[in-house]
């Protein structure tokens, strides 16, 4: 269990550096009423990310697994291994279509100026059915066969992990006031240009790290 929530929660680091969900996050922490604009944003994300997640464990998850023979380690290795080429895949399509998810990436922050609550709820909404990353740690939780309870607790850490980069600029913009909105305004225009190559960054490190737990698991079972 503990290779499981170490696994899970490096995986929910790495794709907390979404710029689609980041860039929105500096955008509010420079608006009118900072504190509160991220807060709500911060728990829109995390609620329809963590929903999002429990759905797909509980649902399709759970009736896969209840369908399908249990899987050897052999075999969840194998799987892995399918994840993590996937990935890099999807990495490749990420770098070379890269000016096109930059556009998407700035549009993202132009949305910025609706409720926070409903904007983190919508971006997260449509991000869900792409979070390749997220994904890959759901399938890592249903195939432990980890009781309901423990499955529920380990999608909450992935995602206390996702939003910990939202959690920090709303500890910093509430400390630091308008002494930082400078440093935040830094941050976002950095994310607008740097984001589409970060994005896919984080796809390529999750596809690495998925094909050498695969590889490791294989080597020594």
């Amino acid at each position: 269990m503990f290779d499981l929530i170490i696994l899970v929660v490096s995986i929910g680091v790495v794709d907390s550096l979404n710029p689609s969900t980041v860039g929105p996050a500096l955008y509010l922490a420079t608006a009118e009423s900072a504190q509160r604009r991220v807060a709500g944003y911060t728990l829109g994300v995390f609620g329809v990310y963590l929903l999002g997640g429990v759905l797909v464990a509980l649902g399709p998850g759970q009736l896969l697994f209840a369908v399908l023979p249990r899987p050897s380690d052999s075999a969840k290795h194998v799987l892995e291994l399918g994840l993590g080429a996937g990935a890099l895949g999807l990495a490749a399509g990420l770098w070379f279509g890269r000016d096109r998810v930059q556009r998407t990436i700035r549009r993202g922050d132009q949305r910025s100026a609706g409720a926070s609550v409903a904007l983190g709820a919508g971006i997260s909404a449509i991000e869900l059915p792409t979070a390749f990353p997220y994904f890959a740690a759901i399938a890592a939780i249903v195939g432990s066969g980890a009781a309901l309870p423990a499955q529920i607790g380990l999608l909450f850490l992935f995602n206390a992990a996702f939003v910990a980069p939202l959690l920090v600029i709303l500890v910093i913009r509430s400390w630091a006031g308008r002494r930082a909105e400078r440093m935040l305004l830094s941050w976002r225009g950095w994310f607008q240009r740097r984001g589409a190559v970060i994005l896919a960054a984080i796809v390529l490190a999750a596809g690495v790290a998925l094909i050498a737990i695969g590889a490791v698991g294989l080597a020594t079972g």
